[in-house]
Protein backbone atom coordinates (compact mmCIF):
# COMPACT_ATOMS: atom_id res chain seq x y z
CA UNK A 1 0.00 0.00 0.00
CA UNK A 2 1.39 3.66 -0.79
CA UNK A 3 1.39 5.58 2.17
CA UNK A 4 -1.35 8.27 2.67
CA UNK A 5 -0.19 12.05 3.60
CA UNK A 6 -3.61 11.74 5.21
CA UNK A 7 -3.06 9.44 7.63
CA UNK A 8 -0.93 12.00 10.27
CA UNK A 9 -3.63 14.24 9.67
CA UNK A 10 -6.38 11.47 10.39
CA UNK A 11 -4.08 10.49 13.74
CA UNK A 12 -3.61 13.78 14.86
CA UNK A 13 -7.37 15.11 14.42
CA UNK A 14 -8.67 11.72 16.09
CA UNK A 15 -6.37 12.51 18.93
CA UNK A 16 -7.91 15.93 19.79
CA UNK A 17 -11.38 15.43 18.72
CA UNK A 18 -13.97 12.64 19.67
CA UNK A 19 -15.61 12.13 15.57
CA UNK A 20 -13.07 12.76 12.56
CA UNK A 21 -14.56 12.85 9.27
CA UNK A 22 -12.40 11.92 6.64
CA UNK A 23 -14.42 13.09 3.01
CA UNK A 24 -13.39 12.34 -0.52
CA UNK A 25 -14.75 10.90 -3.80
CA UNK A 26 -15.01 7.48 -3.98
CA UNK A 27 -11.90 4.98 -4.62
CA UNK A 28 -9.67 7.21 -3.11
CA UNK A 29 -8.44 5.05 -0.81
CA UNK A 30 -10.84 6.24 2.45
CA UNK A 31 -11.43 2.71 3.52
CA UNK A 32 -8.07 1.27 3.01
CA UNK A 33 -6.56 4.37 5.11
CA UNK A 34 -9.39 4.03 7.65
CA UNK A 35 -8.42 -0.07 7.88
CA UNK A 36 -4.93 0.98 8.65
CA UNK A 37 -6.19 3.48 11.39
CA UNK A 38 -7.82 0.91 13.00
CA UNK A 39 -5.95 -1.58 12.91
CA UNK A 40 -3.24 0.14 15.54
CA UNK A 41 -6.44 0.58 18.06
CA UNK A 42 -9.28 -1.36 19.85
CA UNK A 43 -11.95 -0.50 16.73
CA UNK A 44 -14.95 -2.03 15.31
CA UNK A 45 -15.60 -1.47 11.65
CA UNK A 46 -19.24 -0.59 9.65
CA UNK A 47 -19.99 -0.40 6.25
CA UNK A 48 -23.39 1.79 6.26
CA UNK A 49 -24.09 0.52 2.62
CA UNK A 50 -24.17 -3.55 3.79
CA UNK A 51 -28.12 -4.23 5.13
CA UNK A 52 -26.70 -6.41 7.98
CA UNK A 53 -24.66 -3.57 9.25
CA UNK A 54 -27.34 -0.98 8.75
CA UNK A 55 -29.61 -3.18 10.48
CA UNK A 56 -27.70 -3.23 13.74
CA UNK A 57 -27.98 0.08 14.09
CA UNK A 58 -31.64 -0.73 14.41
CA UNK A 59 -31.43 0.71 17.93
CA UNK A 60 -27.72 2.85 17.41
CA UNK A 61 -27.39 4.49 20.85
CA UNK A 62 -28.12 1.08 22.55
CA UNK A 63 -25.39 -0.31 20.22
CA UNK A 64 -23.02 1.98 20.11
CA UNK A 65 -22.74 2.44 23.19
CA UNK A 66 -21.38 -0.90 24.11
CA UNK A 67 -18.48 -0.20 22.38
CA UNK A 68 -17.63 3.45 23.96
CA UNK A 69 -14.20 2.29 24.92
CA UNK A 70 -13.34 1.92 20.74
CA UNK A 71 -12.57 3.61 17.75
CA UNK A 72 -16.21 3.22 15.79
CA UNK A 73 -15.32 3.58 11.85
CA UNK A 74 -18.50 4.33 9.74
CA UNK A 75 -18.02 4.32 6.52
CA UNK A 76 -20.55 5.85 3.90
CA UNK A 77 -22.12 7.92 6.18
CA UNK A 78 -24.46 9.41 3.88
CA UNK A 79 -26.49 6.41 4.11
CA UNK A 80 -28.23 7.23 7.12
CA UNK A 81 -27.51 11.13 8.08
CA UNK A 82 -30.17 10.58 10.86
CA UNK A 83 -27.46 9.20 13.09
CA UNK A 84 -25.32 12.28 13.78
CA UNK A 85 -27.71 13.50 16.22
CA UNK A 86 -27.26 10.16 18.16
CA UNK A 87 -23.35 10.78 18.05
CA UNK A 88 -23.86 14.09 19.24
CA UNK A 89 -25.31 12.48 22.45
CA UNK A 90 -22.77 9.61 22.86
CA UNK A 91 -20.07 11.88 22.21
CA UNK A 92 -21.48 14.24 25.22
CA UNK A 93 -22.32 10.55 27.21
CA UNK A 94 -18.34 9.60 26.48
CA UNK A 95 -16.89 13.22 27.93
CA UNK A 96 -18.44 12.89 30.99
CA UNK A 97 -16.93 9.24 31.61
CA UNK A 98 -13.40 10.65 30.12
CA UNK A 99 -13.25 9.71 26.49
CA UNK A 100 -13.22 12.89 25.18
CA UNK A 101 -11.18 11.94 21.68
CA UNK A 102 -10.85 8.85 19.31
CA UNK A 103 -14.69 7.84 19.38
CA UNK A 104 -15.68 8.27 15.36
CA UNK A 105 -13.95 7.58 12.09
CA UNK A 106 -16.65 9.16 9.73
CA UNK A 107 -16.07 8.24 6.26
CA UNK A 108 -18.13 9.94 3.58
CA UNK A 109 -17.85 10.34 -0.46
CA UNK A 110 -18.98 13.76 -0.90
CA UNK A 111 -18.78 16.85 1.17
CA UNK A 112 -22.25 18.45 0.15
CA UNK A 113 -24.85 16.54 2.97
CA UNK A 114 -22.05 15.00 5.03
CA UNK A 115 -20.60 18.59 6.12
CA UNK A 116 -23.80 20.06 6.97
CA UNK A 117 -25.79 17.32 8.65
CA UNK A 118 -22.28 16.96 10.99
CA UNK A 119 -22.62 20.88 11.09
CA UNK A 120 -25.86 20.95 12.76
CA UNK A 121 -25.09 18.63 15.29
CA UNK A 122 -21.48 17.55 16.21
CA UNK A 123 -20.17 21.42 16.12
CA UNK A 124 -17.21 21.92 18.40
CA UNK A 125 -17.13 17.64 18.55
CA UNK A 126 -15.67 17.10 15.04
CA UNK A 127 -12.65 17.37 13.13
CA UNK A 128 -12.45 16.88 9.11
CA UNK A 129 -9.78 15.63 6.95
CA UNK A 130 -10.39 16.04 2.82
CA UNK A 131 -8.88 13.27 1.16
CA UNK A 132 -8.23 13.17 -2.05
CA UNK A 133 -6.13 11.16 -5.05
CA UNK A 134 -2.56 10.25 -5.10
CA UNK A 135 0.02 13.09 -5.30
CA UNK A 136 3.53 13.46 -6.20
CA UNK A 137 4.72 13.64 -2.89
CA UNK A 138 2.83 9.92 -2.15
CA UNK A 139 4.00 8.44 -5.39
CA UNK A 140 7.13 9.65 -5.51
CA UNK A 141 9.58 7.48 -3.26
CA UNK A 142 8.06 4.40 -5.52
CA UNK A 143 7.97 6.24 -8.80
CA UNK A 144 10.17 9.21 -9.15
CA UNK A 145 8.85 9.62 -13.17
CA UNK A 146 5.77 11.29 -12.78
CA UNK A 147 4.33 10.87 -16.11
CA UNK A 148 2.15 7.65 -15.37
CA UNK A 149 0.39 9.63 -12.20
CA UNK A 150 -0.33 12.68 -14.68
CA UNK A 151 -1.57 10.68 -17.39
CA UNK A 152 -3.77 7.79 -15.53
CA UNK A 153 -4.64 10.68 -12.59
CA UNK A 154 -4.08 9.60 -9.38
CA UNK A 155 -6.94 7.25 -8.24
CA UNK A 156 -5.09 4.11 -6.82
CA UNK A 157 -6.96 1.68 -8.98
CA UNK A 158 -6.57 3.00 -12.35
CA UNK A 159 -2.47 4.36 -11.00
CA UNK A 160 -1.79 0.76 -10.20
CA UNK A 161 -3.18 -1.30 -13.32
CA UNK A 162 -0.96 -3.24 -15.14
CA UNK A 163 -1.32 -1.44 -18.38
CA UNK A 164 -2.59 1.91 -20.10
CA UNK A 165 -5.61 0.61 -21.70
CA UNK A 166 -6.65 -1.89 -18.23
CA UNK A 167 -6.33 2.78 -16.66
CA UNK A 168 -8.14 3.45 -19.16
CA UNK A 169 -11.15 1.12 -18.33
CA UNK A 170 -11.32 1.69 -15.14
CA UNK A 171 -11.67 4.97 -15.42
CA UNK A 172 -14.45 4.86 -17.95
CA UNK A 173 -16.25 2.20 -15.39
CA UNK A 174 -15.64 5.09 -12.70
CA UNK A 175 -17.02 7.82 -14.41
CA UNK A 176 -20.17 5.55 -15.55
CA UNK A 177 -20.83 4.02 -11.81
CA UNK A 178 -20.51 7.92 -10.35
CA UNK A 179 -23.19 8.97 -13.06
CA UNK A 180 -25.66 5.98 -12.90
CA UNK A 181 -25.32 5.35 -9.11
CA UNK A 182 -23.51 7.50 -6.94
CA UNK A 183 -24.85 10.80 -8.60
CA UNK A 184 -28.29 9.85 -7.57
CA UNK A 185 -27.85 8.14 -4.53
CA UNK A 186 -25.73 11.43 -2.96
CA UNK A 187 -27.43 14.38 -4.64
CA UNK A 188 -30.83 15.72 -6.32
CA UNK A 189 -32.31 13.49 -9.04
CA UNK A 190 -30.27 14.83 -12.35
CA UNK A 191 -30.30 13.16 -16.03
CA UNK A 192 -26.73 10.63 -16.14
CA UNK A 193 -26.76 11.94 -19.52
CA UNK A 194 -26.86 15.68 -19.18
CA UNK A 195 -24.19 15.36 -16.40
CA UNK A 196 -21.94 13.48 -18.75
CA UNK A 197 -22.32 15.97 -20.91
CA UNK A 198 -21.74 18.85 -18.55
CA UNK A 199 -18.50 16.78 -17.43
CA UNK A 200 -17.12 16.21 -20.70
CA UNK A 201 -17.16 19.58 -21.85
CA UNK A 202 -15.84 21.08 -18.79
CA UNK A 203 -12.56 18.21 -19.31
CA UNK A 204 -12.52 19.77 -22.82
CA UNK A 205 -12.06 23.60 -21.35
CA UNK A 206 -9.98 22.36 -18.61
CA UNK A 207 -8.17 25.55 -16.74
CA UNK A 208 -10.96 27.77 -18.69
CA UNK A 209 -12.91 30.74 -17.66
CA UNK A 210 -16.78 29.85 -16.19
CA UNK A 211 -18.67 30.57 -18.78
CA UNK A 212 -21.88 29.04 -17.82
CA UNK A 213 -24.70 30.86 -20.39
CA UNK A 214 -22.45 29.19 -23.13
CA UNK A 215 -22.36 26.00 -21.03
CA UNK A 216 -26.02 26.11 -20.96
CA UNK A 217 -26.87 27.31 -24.68
CA UNK A 218 -25.01 23.74 -25.68
CA UNK A 219 -27.03 22.17 -23.32
CA UNK A 220 -30.23 23.15 -24.11
CA UNK A 221 -30.70 24.27 -20.18
CA UNK A 222 -30.84 27.24 -18.03
CA UNK A 223 -27.63 28.68 -17.08
CA UNK A 224 -29.06 28.35 -13.11
CA UNK A 225 -29.21 25.25 -14.00
CA UNK A 226 -25.91 24.75 -14.96
CA UNK A 227 -24.53 26.22 -12.35
CA UNK A 228 -26.26 24.19 -9.93
CA UNK A 229 -25.11 20.95 -11.63
CA UNK A 230 -21.38 22.62 -11.24
CA UNK A 231 -22.32 23.09 -7.37
CA UNK A 232 -23.05 19.16 -7.62
CA UNK A 233 -19.80 18.51 -8.85
CA UNK A 234 -18.07 20.51 -6.68
CA UNK A 235 -19.59 19.05 -3.43
CA UNK A 236 -18.43 15.98 -5.08
CA UNK A 237 -15.20 16.72 -5.09
CA UNK A 238 -14.92 16.40 -8.59
CA UNK A 239 -14.10 19.41 -9.91
CA UNK A 240 -12.56 22.95 -8.32
CA UNK A 241 -13.78 26.41 -8.76
CA UNK A 242 -10.21 28.38 -8.11
CA UNK A 243 -12.02 31.84 -7.47
CA UNK A 244 -9.98 34.70 -8.85
CA UNK A 245 -7.64 36.97 -6.80
CA UNK A 246 -8.77 40.64 -6.88
CA UNK A 247 -8.26 43.42 -4.84
CA UNK A 248 -10.67 46.32 -5.14
CA UNK A 249 -13.62 45.18 -3.79
CA UNK A 250 -15.89 48.11 -4.67
CA UNK A 251 -15.86 47.60 -8.67
CA UNK A 252 -18.54 46.45 -10.54
CA UNK A 253 -16.92 44.01 -13.05
CA UNK A 254 -17.46 40.30 -11.58
CA UNK A 255 -14.11 37.90 -12.80
CA UNK A 256 -15.02 34.73 -13.46
CA UNK A 257 -13.28 31.73 -11.92
CA UNK A 258 -11.68 28.74 -13.50
CA UNK A 259 -12.95 25.67 -13.47
CA UNK A 260 -10.47 22.08 -13.25
CA UNK A 261 -12.13 18.51 -13.54
CA UNK A 262 -9.45 17.83 -10.35
CA UNK A 263 -8.14 14.64 -11.52
CA UNK A 264 -6.27 14.69 -14.84
CA UNK A 265 -6.85 10.89 -15.22
CA UNK A 266 -10.48 11.73 -14.97
CA UNK A 267 -10.21 14.22 -17.49
CA UNK A 268 -8.09 12.22 -20.32
CA UNK A 269 -11.23 9.31 -19.36
CA UNK A 270 -14.11 11.51 -20.87
CA UNK A 271 -11.67 13.13 -23.52
CA UNK A 272 -10.91 9.45 -24.51
CA UNK A 273 -7.12 9.98 -24.49
CA UNK A 274 -5.62 6.35 -23.66
CA UNK A 275 -1.93 7.59 -23.20
CA UNK A 276 1.15 9.47 -22.96
CA UNK A 277 1.45 9.75 -27.17
CA UNK A 278 -2.10 11.20 -27.72
CA UNK A 279 -2.36 13.68 -25.12
CA UNK A 280 0.65 15.33 -26.49
CA UNK A 281 -0.88 15.91 -29.78
CA UNK A 282 -3.89 16.61 -28.10
CA UNK A 283 -5.04 20.47 -27.64
CA UNK A 284 -5.98 20.02 -23.99
CA UNK A 285 -2.30 19.16 -23.04
CA UNK A 286 -1.28 22.47 -21.62
CA UNK A 287 -4.65 22.20 -19.88
CA UNK A 288 -3.90 18.92 -18.46
CA UNK A 289 -0.33 19.91 -16.89
CA UNK A 290 -2.06 23.33 -15.53
CA UNK A 291 -4.78 21.35 -13.47
CA UNK A 292 -2.67 18.82 -12.49
CA UNK A 293 0.30 21.08 -11.16
CA UNK A 294 -2.53 23.16 -9.44
CA UNK A 295 -4.46 20.04 -7.19
CA UNK A 296 -0.47 18.56 -6.64
CA UNK A 297 0.69 22.21 -5.18
CA UNK A 298 -2.87 22.60 -3.50
CA UNK A 299 -2.63 18.75 -1.65
CA UNK A 300 0.72 19.96 -0.57
CA UNK A 301 -0.65 22.92 1.54
CA UNK A 302 -1.08 21.63 5.20
CA UNK A 303 -3.81 23.74 5.97
CA UNK A 304 -7.87 23.36 6.37
CA UNK A 305 -10.11 22.33 3.54
CA UNK A 306 -11.94 25.69 3.49
CA UNK A 307 -8.28 27.54 3.40
CA UNK A 308 -6.88 25.69 0.27
CA UNK A 309 -8.84 28.04 -1.60
CA UNK A 310 -7.07 31.07 -1.08
CA UNK A 311 -3.52 30.21 -0.90
CA UNK A 312 -3.41 29.91 -4.27
CA UNK A 313 -4.54 33.32 -5.46
CA UNK A 314 -4.44 32.96 -9.37
CA UNK A 315 -3.21 30.33 -11.99
CA UNK A 316 -3.04 31.68 -15.46
CA UNK A 317 -1.25 29.95 -18.38
CA UNK A 318 0.65 32.43 -20.08
CA UNK A 319 2.14 31.27 -23.67
CA UNK A 320 5.02 28.63 -22.32
CA UNK A 321 4.85 29.84 -18.50
CA UNK A 322 2.20 28.75 -15.86
CA UNK A 323 1.83 31.97 -13.47
CA UNK A 324 0.36 31.03 -9.98
CA UNK A 325 0.09 33.53 -7.42
CA UNK A 326 0.37 32.08 -3.50
CA UNK A 327 -0.76 33.82 -0.68
CA UNK A 328 2.27 35.13 1.42
CA UNK A 329 1.60 32.89 4.22
CA UNK A 330 0.82 29.81 1.96
CA UNK A 331 2.83 26.28 3.33
CA UNK A 332 3.77 25.20 -0.39
CA UNK A 333 5.98 21.89 -0.16
CA UNK A 334 9.28 22.84 -1.27
CA UNK A 335 9.99 19.13 -2.57
CA UNK A 336 6.89 19.20 -4.49
CA UNK A 337 7.59 22.20 -6.37
CA UNK A 338 10.90 20.73 -7.39
CA UNK A 339 9.49 17.51 -8.81
CA UNK A 340 6.27 19.26 -10.95
CA UNK A 341 8.94 21.74 -12.29
CA UNK A 342 11.66 18.33 -13.02
CA UNK A 343 8.97 16.91 -14.72
CA UNK A 344 7.81 19.65 -16.53
CA UNK A 345 11.34 20.34 -18.12
CA UNK A 346 11.32 16.41 -18.88
CA UNK A 347 8.34 15.65 -20.06
CA UNK A 348 6.26 19.13 -21.77
CA UNK A 349 7.34 20.38 -24.92
CA UNK A 350 4.28 23.02 -25.32
CA UNK A 351 4.95 24.63 -21.55
CA UNK A 352 8.94 24.11 -21.31
CA UNK A 353 9.35 26.45 -18.51
CA UNK A 354 7.39 27.39 -15.20
CA UNK A 355 7.25 30.40 -13.27
CA UNK A 356 5.79 30.49 -9.89
CA UNK A 357 4.82 34.12 -8.28
CA UNK A 358 4.12 34.77 -4.57
CA UNK A 359 2.43 37.80 -3.57
CA UNK A 360 4.97 39.53 -0.98
CA UNK A 361 2.65 42.01 1.29
CA UNK A 362 3.58 45.49 0.80
CA UNK A 363 6.88 46.21 2.43
CA UNK A 364 7.94 43.05 2.50
CA UNK A 365 9.70 43.00 -0.61
CA UNK A 366 13.14 42.31 0.69
CA UNK A 367 11.70 38.52 1.33
CA UNK A 368 11.78 38.07 -1.82
CA UNK A 369 10.79 34.45 -4.20
CA UNK A 370 12.85 32.66 -6.62
CA UNK A 371 12.32 32.39 -10.24
CA UNK A 372 15.39 30.20 -11.17
CA UNK A 373 16.39 28.88 -14.71
CA UNK A 374 12.32 28.20 -15.17
CA UNK A 375 12.57 25.55 -12.45
CA UNK A 376 9.74 25.93 -9.22
CA UNK A 377 11.82 26.48 -6.22
CA UNK A 378 10.84 27.58 -2.67
CA UNK A 379 8.63 30.50 -1.93
CA UNK A 380 10.42 31.18 1.41
CA UNK A 381 12.62 29.58 3.36
CA UNK A 382 14.72 28.04 0.53
CA UNK A 383 18.25 27.75 0.22
CA UNK A 384 18.24 29.14 -3.79
CA UNK A 385 16.44 32.19 -3.32
CA UNK A 386 17.68 34.55 -5.99
CA UNK A 387 16.75 38.35 -4.78
CA UNK A 388 14.86 40.91 -7.11
CA UNK A 389 14.72 44.65 -6.61
CA UNK A 390 11.18 45.66 -4.93
CA UNK A 391 10.54 47.43 -7.70
CA UNK A 392 10.67 44.67 -9.73
CA UNK A 393 8.81 42.69 -7.59
CA UNK A 394 6.64 44.98 -7.11
CA UNK A 395 5.96 44.87 -10.94
CA UNK A 396 5.04 41.52 -10.94
CA UNK A 397 2.40 41.38 -8.39
CA UNK A 398 0.47 43.52 -9.37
Amino acid sequence: MIPRRARLSVQSALARQAAVALTGPRQVGKTTLAHAIAADTPSIYLDLEASEDRAKLADPSAFLSRYEDRLVVLDEIHRIPELFPTLRGLIDRGRRHGRKTSRFLILGSASMDLLRQSGESLAGRIAYVEMGPLNVLETAPTSPDITTLWIRGGFPESYLASNDPGSLEWRKDFIRTYLERDVPLLGPRIPAETLERLWTMLAHEQAALLNASRLATSLMIGAQTVSRYIDLLVDLLLVRRLQPFHVNVGKRLVRSPKVFVRDSGIVHALLGIAGHDALSGHPVVGASWEGFAIENLIAAMNVRRQMKQLMILSAILKGSQLEVRFHPDAPVDTTLLAKLADQNRRTMRLTPSFQVIARIEAGDYEQLFAQLDGILQALAGCEKLENWPAAKVGQAVN
